[in-house]
């Protein structure tokens, strides 16, 4: 939700690229983590949307780069979420070696 409500003040001309692309992504680390705690009944499926995660958690990070770069955002506000990023990140990188313990059925 901080990334949605930082891309408002984005320019208008940035709205079907750098806002949409930003937005997207960060929503879809969101969409793909809800769609692999579904999945872990089967580690293959868990682990496929928990790679989606990570790069779409990836992706943000790059767009952040730009946000800054562009003066869209601020170097404070980009280094925190790209560091908020990173905790994620490192979460995803956890699971994703080591499945087995979030995976239905094996606890």
């Amino acid at each position: 939700m901080t990334i949605f409500e930082l891309s408002k003040q984005f320019p208008v001309e940035e709205r079907y690229s750098l806002t949409d692309q930003i937005r997207r992504s960060s929503r879809s680390v969101c969409a793909n983590f809800a769609e692999a705690w579904r999945k872990r009944r089967y580690q293959a499926s868990f682990i496929a949307k928990l790679n989606d995660c990570e790069s779409e958690a990836a992706e943000t990070q790059v767009w952040l780069k730009f946000a800054v770069k562009c003066q869209y955002i601020s170097v404070e506000e980009g280094r925190d979420l790209y560091s908020t990023y990173n905790q994620v990140l490192s979460g995803l990188v956890k699971m994703i070696n080591h499945p087995e313990s979030w995976l239905m059925g094996n606890n």
